[in-house]
């Protein structure tokens, strides 16, 4: 029986981790020991990332609707308190969308929020 060697299977290995360096500093992008530790590193940060994403859009939501509803005489807390009492299942993305775009409809949900305090 033949010998099987691996050197087409390794070559195809390398070359993927290379190809996902490409665009990598000096010879992160060339040498395949540290190409395979950047893009190990690389791979840790956007996992992380994705996970840090979420909280930052919650952070930018949170800032945007408590900025609205100060500016209509109610703090954030005392705000979502009452939309939940007054059974409003919108959420803090979409309340925050409609605080950007459509002031007079974050207005009547304050209303509505001080009404069910």
């Amino acid at each position: 029986m033949a010998r099987i060697k691996g050197a087409m299977m390794t070559r195809k290995r390398r070359n993927k981790v290379l190809k996902a360096a490409k665009g990598y500093w000096g010879a992160k992008s060339k040498h395949f020991k540290m190409a395979k530790q950047a893009v190990m590193k690389s791979g840790n940060y956007a996992f992380i990332g994705r996970k840090l994403k979420k909280r930052d859009f919650r952070r930018l939501w949170i800032t945007r609707i408590s900025a609205e509803a100060k500016v209509n005489g109610m703090n954030y807390s005392t705000f979502m308190h009452g939309l939940k009492k007054a059974g409003s299942d919108l959420n803090r993305k979409m309340l925050a969308e409609l605080a950007v775009s459509d002031k007079a409809g974050f207005a009547a949900l304050v209303e509505k929020a001080k009404a069910a305090l």
